[in-house]
């Protein structure tokens, strides 16, 4: 193993930089050339490869977004694509590959794995989504975005006595509505994991109101539905105004915090690691607070589980 590749594939996540500048300073330090690949997998397919040091890393580990930068590329889950990346991999002398990203980027880390290419995934996205570890590099900074958020718009929403309804993200995973909104004190959680009542949501709104309550906070991820919808049932049920807020890619920005800081140094020294000791098809998680690796084709296999536990205990300190 004398050069490793890195690249930073689909959505951006608060701490991507914090792992690539473990991958690339924990490679230096075993004396492999190492080589960033711009813009993911799209990258890869048009040679945009160069040369790293510790230079290139220099003060990122606080920074958010990857500076690699990111793309999504059609092109490469194709047999053609596949076939132009393993060209460009021979051509760069690339002995092996670390991958950044969430499940879309590990399903092109285990095709590469497949055509012989030595490459290890590190989960990084905010959504969570991921069932084989705890956490991915991402969520608790996306989470406290979201808290943030949500005490600045229940401050707003007392003063004019409204409710509010905000969409988080995390496409079919409710980690970042059900993390945010207990951690955030949300009157009600919207989740695709779980069917709602509209009708319970509105009764709970109007229990508040009636013992002189002034905000109402509805948390709903963005796998649920149209938060316009809701916020339309909610005003003509319970006659209080109700506004939307949808966060969007807000989420996705800023400083990783310190969790996300360190799972990044962690895994980005073990994915080099891994590819010294002859291993591929591996991808990096979390589990009871330990940095472990397991095989790429079981993890993407593996049913992601929502934590009822935590959605009851949200529901009880709701009340």
């Amino acid at each position: 193993m004398k050069t490793i590749g890195v690249l930073t594939s689909g959505g951006d996540a608060p701490g991507m930089n914090a792992a690539l500048r473990a991958v690339v300073r924990a490679g230096l330090y075993n004396d492999i050339r190492m080589m960033g690949i711009m813009q993911g997998y799209d990258g890869l397919l048009k040679g945009n490869i160069d040369d790293m040091n510790l230079s290139s890393v220099a003060d990122i580990i606080h920074r958010g977004g990857t500076v690699l930068k990111t793309a999504r590329s059609e092109e490469f889950a194709t047999e053609a694509g596949l076939n132009k990346a393993l060209n460009v991999i021979d051509i760069f002398n690339i002995d092996g590959l670390i991958v950044l990203g969430g499940d879309g980027t590990l399903k092109g880390a285990k095709a590469l794995s497949d055509a012989g290419i030595p490459t290890i995934g590190i989960p990084c996205t905010i959504d969570n989504d991921l069932a084989y570890t705890d956490y991915t590099i991402g969520f608790f900074t996306a989470v406290e975005t979201v808290v943030e958020a949500i005490s600045k718009i229940r401050d707003t929403s007392t003063s004019h006595g409204r409710a509010s309804v905000i969409e988080v993200m995390g496409r079919n995973c409710g980690d970042i509505a059900l993390y945010a909104g207990l951690a955030g004190g949300a009157e009600s959680i919207i989740v695709p994991e779980i069917d709602y009542d509209i009708d319970e949501i509105c009764e709970k709104v109007l229990r508040g109101r009636n013992r002189g309550k002034l905000h109402h906070i509805i948390i709903v991820a963005e796998g649920v539905g149209n938060p316009y919808n809701i916020a339309k049932v909610m005003e003509d049920k319970t006659g209080i105004e109700t506004k939307v807020t949808v966060l969007g890619y807000l989420q996705r920005g800023g400083t990783p915090n310190t969790v996300d800081r360190i799972m990044g140094c962690e895994m980005g020294k073990r994915a080099v690691e891994l590819l010294l000791e002859g291993k591929s098809n591996r991808v990096l998680g979390i589990k009871c607070n330990n940095i472990f690796d397991m095989d790429i084709s079981e993890a993407l296999s593996m049913k992601k589980i929502f934590d009822v536990e935590m959605y009851n205990t949200a529901n009880v300190l709701s009340l």
